[in-house]
């Protein structure tokens, strides 16, 4: 009988690969095609939540100016960080296909579903070469996280993909797992030249397409690198590779990226939520902490534990800091966490060990699912589902398609809080971004107005004068009619919004 052929550790060096159980594999496989074929499946109605309308009206700008788009949401001629190079692309796609902003964000979930689930296969390949460790990493990555749903772009929870599977977030996720894949193989076996020159352009795209999924990309190639202890030889290739990264990112002409490094403190506030319910949206993964511990006693280079080790302390010192905007880098910590309670089941010492771990393993994961069962209802709608996971769907929220047929692109409207996170997605502007904008510097002045002109003791005269000043040419109201002469009733919208046009 011959020996079963060796499985690459960590390290690179040649570790002995248990023998493979017919089926084994099967299981693992099975389970994760289903979650595949959801969230295809939702890429269909693709749920409107969060930053999607963002991303549309990025898209509606570069169709209209690939090369001085201008502010996404707002009227003003300034820079954006939404400028990347894979908004780029789509914007190209848009301009060149005629395809609806929402018709292109499809396309992209298409993409970046498949760039990510191409990358984990590949990254974990690199560290297991057992058949079943792809699909159990995938599981426990998109399963593997707590009692309590978390939605956050950057997040790998099944109930988060399902709703930002069309973001640059997603697509840049899997070339973060490209690029440690690519990275990792690189440091362990003789390459060319050029593909380290190629790594650090990687690098840098990552960094432009998703800043805070960036970062972890950095910390998970610096984990590889780390763990690795390269060649002195191959040194002045990673040098140079960081070194054009750099340069990349410098000369990135929509939006200066150094500048955002200075710009945290205005999302704290809205990163503080990652920290609220800790224990309850993350305890699944203790399990992945555990199997980090004895992947440490094994090997105390094993790329994962430091990638924890590197992630962990930046979450940490945000919330112990109140810098809550790094707590963007916990997937810095739950990745490696979640990839190591999955290899553990394949990886593990005596096979007895390996069988209670997969039982362990099993139990997390039904649990994960079971709290996520709700994002069934992006795919086939409340109504199908039953009462007991229906309690805990979270209905997308509704378009303002409704407002197209009066309102042209590019054209002002008067809109606050969630419509003015929305409108922009069909070509027109609000008065102030529904989001906040670094490179804006009237960003404080334009929300000043907004909420001046909704204040009902506004006198008429000045309300007329905000309109004025911002080339207003239309009024969104949800408190029901209003007696104002300086507006006039157009369309009516769900839940008792008024369109109004401004008489001039």
């Amino acid at each position: 009988m011959r020996a079963a052929p060796a499985e690459a550790s960590p390290t690179g060096r040649a570790a002995p690969r248990p023998a493979a159980i017919p089926g084994r594999a099967v299981a693992p496989r099975s389970a994760a095609l289903p979650l595949v074929v959801l969230l295809l499946w939702v890429i269909v109605p693709l749920p409107w939540a969060g930053d999607l309308g963002m991303h549309a009206a990025t898209i509606e700008r570069l169709r209209h100016d690939l090369l001085h788009p201008g502010n996404p949401l707002v009227d003003a001629d300034t820079p954006s960080p939404y400028y990347s190079p894979w908004m780029l692309l789509l914007g190209c796609v848009a301009r060149a296909t005629g395809l609806s902003a929402f018709g292109v964000l499809r396309l992209a979930a298409l993409a970046g579903l498949a760039l990510l689930v191409t990358g984990v296969w590949r990254y974990v390949r690199t560290l297991s070469a057992h058949r079943a460790a792809p699909a159990l990493a995938a599981l426990s990555l998109v399963l593997l996280w707590g009692t309590a749903v978390i939605n956050w772009s950057g997040f790998l929870s099944l109930n988060s993909l399902a709703l930002t599977v069309s973001y640059p977030s997603v697509f840049t996720l899997g070339l973060s797992f490209h690029l440690w894949a690519w990275l990792t193989r690189a440091l362990r076996t003789p390459t060319e030249w050029r593909t380290w020159p190629a790594l650090g352009v990687l690098w840098a795209a990552i960094l432009l397409c998703h800043q805070f999924t960036g970062l972890v990309a950095t910390l998970g190639g610096l984990a590889s690198v780390l763990s690795a202890r390269p060649a002195r030889a191959l040194w002045p290739r990673l040098a140079a590779a960081a070194a054009l990264g750099l340069l990349v990112l410098w000369l990135w002409p929509y939006y200066d990226f150094f500048a955002l490094l200075s710009a945290g403190d205005d999302l704290e506030g809205v990163h503080r939520a990652l920290y609220t319910d800790f224990l309850g949206r993350y305890w699944l993964a203790l399990l992945g902490v555990a199997a980090l511990a004895l992947r440490w006693r094994r090997d105390r280079r094993d790329p994962l534990v430091i990638f924890f080790l590197l992630g962990a302390p930046v979450c940490a010192a945000g919330f112990a800091d109140g810098h809550y905007s790094w707590g963007r880098a916990l997937p810095a910590a739950l990745i490696p966490a979640q990839l190591a309670a999955a290899l553990e089941v394949v990886q593990g010492g005596l096979r007895a060990v390996r069988t209670c771990w997969a039982w362990a393993l099993a139990a997390a994961l039904a649990v994960g699912a079971w709290t996520q069962a709700g994002v069934l209802g992006y795919a086939v709608g409340r109504d199908a589902l039953p009462d007991v996971l229906a309690a805990d769907y979270t209905p997308p929220w509704p378009g303002y398609d409704w407002i197209t047929p009066y309102v042209r692109y590019g054209e002002v409207v008067m809109a606050r809080d969630l419509p003015s996170r929305q409108i922009p997605a069909y070509g027109p502007y609000t008065v102030a971004p529904g989001y906040p904008d670094f490179f804006l510097p009237d960003e404080f002045r334009r929300e000043l107005a907004v909420q001046r002109y909704y204040t009902r003791g506004t006198p008429a005269l000045a309300r007329r004068e905000i309109l004025r000043e911002y080339g207003v040419r239309w009024v969104l109201d949800g408190r029901g009619p209003r007696s104002d002469p300086d507006l006039r009733a157009v369309a009516h919208g769900p839940g008792g919004e008024v369109l109004y046009a401004v008489v001039p």
